[in-house]
């Protein structure tokens, strides 16, 4: 009969004192993220299918869509955050210029910066950061504008004449995926971005923020 090893008191103490230190080690890299939304469908299930990829253990997000929209949900996002029990290392509002006033959408970013909140803000809609995966924008254009484009570039790309873009769909961040560029995405909102330079923010269009929140997640240490 083969002899069983012993294993030595001292030694199983130390790595089980090493076991708890690697544990805590780990837990102490993991960054919560808050990522509050203005539409209650579209920007939530972009996020929701970019959770899926992250590493296991390293970012958790907590992702609400809140139909509340400009200094509204600065304000929501401030009490969810002050009222929470989990300190979050970062806290990101999600929302459009659209067709709301100036000052209302001025006044949101600017209440959110006072506040420690980042902005993940497009001008003039979310769906500016999604036509980006395709093709380089530098003209403003209205939500209906950016519908028709994203259409024929995934249909153009995928091949499915009969692709049509359904706002609230979940696949979307699949398809970007898989027919756009996303890292030519982030190049070319950083580009848009650089033709700015004051915070009459409601007058940058076209422009979206959109790749701040999308290049911390994927470097989350740099």
């Amino acid at each position: 009969m083969a002899r069983v090893a012993k294993i030595d008191n001292a030694f199983k103490k130390r790595f089980q004192r090493d076991e708890k230190k690697r544990s805590i080690d780990n837990r102490n890299f993991r960054l919560y993220y808050l990522i509050v939304c203005e539409g209650e469908k579209t920007e939530p299930n972009y996020f929701e299918a970019i959770k899926k990829e992250l590493p296991v253990g390293i970012i958790d997000l907590k992702i609400e869509g809140t139909g509340r929209n400009t200094i509204g949900l600065i304000n929501h996002t401030i009490a969810m955050r002050d009222k929470s029990n989990r300190k979050y290392d970062y806290v990101w509002a999600v929302f459009d210029k659209n067709s709301f006033p100036p000052e209302n959408f001025n006044g949101a970013i600017i209440k959110a910066n006072a506040n420690n909140i980042k902005c993940a803000w497009s001008n003039e809609a979310f769906e500016l950061w999604f036509l980006l995966h395709f093709q380089f924008v530098n003209h403003a254009m209205n939500r209906d504008d950016y519908k028709a484009f994203l259409e024929r570039e995934i249909q153009r790309t995928s091949g499915d004449e009969q692709y049509r873009y359904k706002k609230n769909a979940i696949e979307t961040y699949s398809l970007l995926k898989t027919f756009g560029n996303q890292t030519q995405a982030i190049e070319w909102a950083k580009r848009l971005t650089a033709n700015f330079t004051d915070e009459r923010y409601a007058m940058h269009n076209p422009c979206t923020q959109v790749y701040e929140l999308i290049e911390k997640l994927l470097n989350p240490f740099v």
